[in-house]
């Protein structure tokens, strides 16, 4: 069958246009059913807080469940290699967090390149790190705690979370750029960390704002700084560490990958409706409320965090010589 040549023509046309009108109907019909989005944490924490209010937010605006799946050990390489191994169909996603970033250095061996296999969909927060320490410590400003470490090499002891943690490398940080001597004493989780400091067996530490906030109101921990390059509205008063030490920033993140292969018509659905949720009223107040900021943007904006966290965590470790337990 012979068509003529200004039919022929319009046909080629209409079918060039099939893969696009296919992917914009699929991005449309996306999701068709419940989503997952693993995190490699304990409930209760501030990646699960944030992981749980997404969750609700994107299962309001998509129309679908998301499902969130609690899936701690391995320095969160658990939770990762699920993703990593899942199907790239849109229907499992990772919340990624700074440990991410470190573990490609702290571990020897992994069974996957995070960078190299994951892709980046959204970042969602970034909140500081508060540098405090028990108040025996004769300390209340950044210079002078410089001092008093390099005064006493070794006495201080400095608590965090566990080796390779963000709480560990913050302060990891702060050794490097300051050539100081403190003792790291690495825990199984924050909560028993703090409970040292208060009690005062350990002196220092770098942890995460939403759960030390109330301490230093309190007046059971002293606050010297956070560890962002702008001031926190959750402890106003603090100064930032960068202030008397330039250079200096450490922070917790968190944003969204999927396994590599994902359609990205369905990474810029989800991008968007993030990025929606991110610039309506309630979800900021919400997460001021958590000390914190907001990462709005594009995949690729996301995606360039995470490979100059890498980099930048990758030296820390190096020169830490952490290792894992």
């Amino acid at each position: 069958m012979k068509f003529p040549r200004r039919q022929f023509l319009r046909l080629a046309a209409g079918g060039a246009l099939l893969p696009a009108v296919s992917r914009t109907a699929k991005a449309q019909s996306y999701p068709a059913r419940p989503v997952r989005l693993i995190i490699g944490y304990t409930p209760g924490g501030s990646a699960d807080l944030t992981a749980r209010l997404m969750g609700q937010w994107l299962s309001e605006k998509l129309g679908q469940p998301f499902v969130i799946e609690n899936r701690p050990g391995g320095g969160t390489n658990i939770a990762t290699e699920a993703v990593v191994r899942a199907a790239p169909d849109g229907y499992t996603f990772l919340l990624v967090a700074p440990a991410n970033a470190i573990n490609a250095t702290l571990y020897d061996k992994l069974n996957f390149n995070f960078l190299r296999d994951m892709e980046p969909v959204a970042g969602i927060i970034r909140f500081p790190n508060v540098v405090v320490v028990n108040p025996s410590v004769p300390v209340k400003t950044i210079p002078e705690l410089i001092a008093y470490a390099k005064a006493n090499p070794g006495k201080l002891n400095m608590a965090s979370s566990g080796n390779g943690s963000t709480i560990h490398m913050s302060g990891e940080l702060f050794k490097m750029l300051t050539g100081t001597n403190m003792v790291h004493v690495p825990y199984r989780g924050g909560a028993p960390a703090l409970t040292d400091m208060i009690s005062g067996q350990v002196q220092v530490m770098f942890d995460n704002i939403p759960t030390c906030a109330e301490h230093v109101k309190s007046g059971k921990l002293r606050g010297l700084a956070v560890t962002s390059t702008t001031r926190s509205e959750v402890l106003p008063d603090l100064p930032t560490v960068a202030d008397f030490l330039p250079g200096y920033e450490a922070s917790a993140w968190y944003g969204l990958a999927a396994p590599k292969g994902t359609p990205p018509e369905i990474i810029e659905t989800l991008n968007k409706a993030v990025n929606a949720i991110l610039a309506e009223p309630a979800s900021k107040a919400r997460f001021a409320e958590l000390g914190a900021i907001l990462l709005p943007g594009s995949a690729a904006d996301f995606g360039k965090l995470l490979s100059d966290e890498t980099e930048k965590w990758g030296k820390v470790v190096k020169f830490s010589g952490a290792k894992v337990d």
